[in-house]
């Protein structure tokens, strides 16, 4: 690759179809119409109005949803109403047969909550009881949630604050948030099982996210951990098991598209040496996804079993140190996968973790399910003040960063889409890949360079992505932390990027790493607790790195960790957002944190033991 060159802008970009890429049908969504089982003039005057609750809740999902890889969610309602445990069952069998992941049950009248109800403990589930006053459609919700929490088994209550008419066909927009927020997540739990994580070598730098804890995966997102060295990537580039006619095509696509940026090294390397560090940063890229999720393209060129990879919906790259003392870092095959395009054109992203940070791998895992779009893993790097900002740039922080910001950088797995150059309605976005035009993609490419590696944090050269942020955008800020004796705790953090001036950008950016990736993160703070000021939440930041989704999905995240009994230690999302299973209620109403603590330890990972 020429650095000198201007690469030529390529729209024609394939916008690549839906497709699941991993092994296991997606799941569907189960719809439970129960019913009052008395026959003789009750049932039968509730049977057409429960069942069309159900088609008009499968309508909302199906035109509303679609599953993180582009395709459409699909329902399945039970082929008649529940009244009683028989047809629960022949519910359950269907479902089995349908590959259901989430449990949803509707009714607008009362039933027999414990011959009613679903029994599987490993599927989400939740109930929404019409509340009108001809039939006590919430009685029944409020008996069965009863149930549910009596047996162990934790759902969420749907509850409408308006009363209805009975018979009415419309969906009050409270409950409409609540079945769509709960589907979503209950979507991304069934998603994320029976699939693994690639832990593609080890532990980077003592870092704790990295050290890989295989029950966590297990225990609480039933997933499996899979784990390579690094040297089967050098396997795979010496032996040459890679796509060769792919290779050179997406060679050709980087020199058009991927222009060196500033070397900010005392003493460059050659020409000859950078083209190789291309060439073998490429193949390294091809050859993690192929890891990830197979390549039949390898099993026509004689490599049956590499052909195969590990049905990795998530992996990790440990890079630091004992690859990249010796060879060419990550850093381009963690952005251009963890990215929505490449040189096969805009498609679903592929998560890498930097550094093998799994914990920090599962926060991306969990945003991109809840949104569809591309995540940013970055270090919490720095909190700059007010007072500080203006005595190093002689200029005033304003608007959202008034307060002060947190700076947000690594050298790797930022997503290109990141750059705040794709929009909707002319606000600055991150959309998912189906949204994403080629003019778009095109755009985030030429807003990043590619600058080489500084040689004394990467002996082996590379190169990094390095792009700022210049959008002012809704994201949030999450990490789970393991603790020991405790287990898995979340802590999410809502706010903004914010566009600072060139002037305070540039004279900050320049006191780090200006190789990397920029992010400028002004928290949501509301003057107590842990949100009393910018300064406090970085220093209650329970480690060195974060994941930063688009938007403001704190609430999805809470009822998504409450779904994998996983608490939330820290937040700022407002307490009417925030939705729980009925159960939480029982473990305290006064101090909700702590009730979810409590919630979570009793009944303890949705797949195994407690991770004490």
């Amino acid at each position: 690759m020429n650095g000198s060159l201007v690469p030529t802008p390529n729209v024609n970009m394939k916008i690549n179809p839906p497709v699941n890429r991993l092994v296991g049908s997606m799941p569907k969504i189960g719809l439970r119409p129960t019913i009052d089982g008395r026959l003789g003039g009750v049932r039968e005057s509730l049977e057409k109005t429960t069942m069309t609750m159900a088609r008009n809740v499968a309508k909302l999902i199906e035109s509303t949803l679609r599953h993180s890889n582009g395709l459409p969610v699909e329902c399945v309602i039970a082929d008649r109403c529940i009244g009683g445990v028989v047809e629960a069952s022949m519910a359950e069998e269907k479902f089995r047969k349908e590959g259901v992941g989430v449990s949803l049950t509707v009714t607008p009248c009362w039933c027999y909550g414990s011959e009613t109800m679903d029994m599987d403990a490993s599927v989400p589930k939740a109930i929404w009881g019409f509340n009108g006053t001809e039939r006590p459609g919430a009685v029944y919700l409020a008996a069965v949630g009863a149930g549910h929490t009596q047996k162990g088994l934790p759902a969420f209550t749907i509850y409408g604050r308006d009363v209805q008419q009975i018979g009415d066909a419309v969906i009050p927009d409270d409950v409409r948030g609540k079945i769509l927020g709960f589907v979503k997540a209950g979507l991304a739990v069934a998603t994320m099982r029976g699939k693994s994580y690639l832990s593609v070598g080890g532990v980077s730098m003592g870092i704790a996210g990295s050290i890989v804890n295989q029950d966590l995966f297990e225990d609480s997102l039933g997933m499996r951990v899979e784990c390579v060295d690094m040297t089967e990537v050098v396997r795979r580039i010496e032996e040459k098991i890679y796509d060769e006619a792919e290779f050179k095509r997406a060679l050709a696509w980087v020199k058009q598209n991927c222009p060196e940026g500033k070397d900010y090294n005392k003493k460059s390397r050659t020409r000859k040496c950078k083209d190789w560090e291309w060439a073998f940063v490429v193949k390294s890229a091809m050859i993690v996804r192929d890891l990830m999720i197979g390549n039949p393209r390898l099993a026509k060129l004689g490599f049956g079993e590499e052909a195969l990879g590990h049905n990795a919906i998530l992996s990790g790259f440990q890079g630091q140190r004992h690859w990249t003392d010796h060879y060419p870092n990550g850093d381009f095959l963690e952005a251009i996968l963890s990215s929505s395009f490449d040189w096969n054109g805009i498609r679903e992203p592929l998560l890498v973790a930097t550094e093998n940070d799994s914990l920090n791998g599962i926060c991306m895992l969990l945003g991109h399910l809840l949104t569809d779009t591309a995540q940013i893993f970055a270090d919490v790097r720095t909190y700059w003040s007010p007072a500080a900002v203006k005595r190093v740039t002689g200029q005033s922080l304003t608007g959202a960063a008034a307060g002060g910001l947190l700076h947000l950088i690594n050298s790797g797995a930022a997503t290109l889409d990141g750059c705040g150059k794709q929009t909707r309605n002319g606000q600055a976005v991150m959309k998912p890949f189906w949204e994403i035009t080629p003019q778009e993609a095109q755009v985030c490419l030429k807003a990043t360079t590619w600058p080489p590696a500084i040689y004394e944090y990467f002996r082996g050269g590379g190169f990094s992505s390095a792009y700022g942020t210049r959008a002012n955008m809704p994201a949030t800020m999450f990490r789970l932390n393991m603790v020991k004796g405790l287990g898995p705790a979340l802590q999410i953090a809502e706010g903004q990027f914010v566009d600072l001036p060139k002037e305070i950008y540039t004279a900050l950016e320049e006191r780090t790493n200006p190789t990397w990736p920029s992010h400028w993160f002004a928290p949501k703070v509301a003057g107590q607790g842990v949100f009393r000021n910018v300064y406090s939440v970085m220093n209650a930041w329970g480690a060195n790195h974060g994941t930063i989704s688009y938007g403001h999905i704190g609430a999805d995240l809470i009822t998504l960790a409450s779904m994998l009994r996983i608490p939330v230690y820290m937040h700022n999302v407002a307490e009417e957002k925030v939705f729980r299973p009925g159960a939480w209620t029982a473990f305290g109403t006064a101090d909700l944190e702590g009730a979810d603590f409590r919630a979570c330890k009793n009944f303890g990972p949705l797949y195994g033991k407690n991770l004490r």
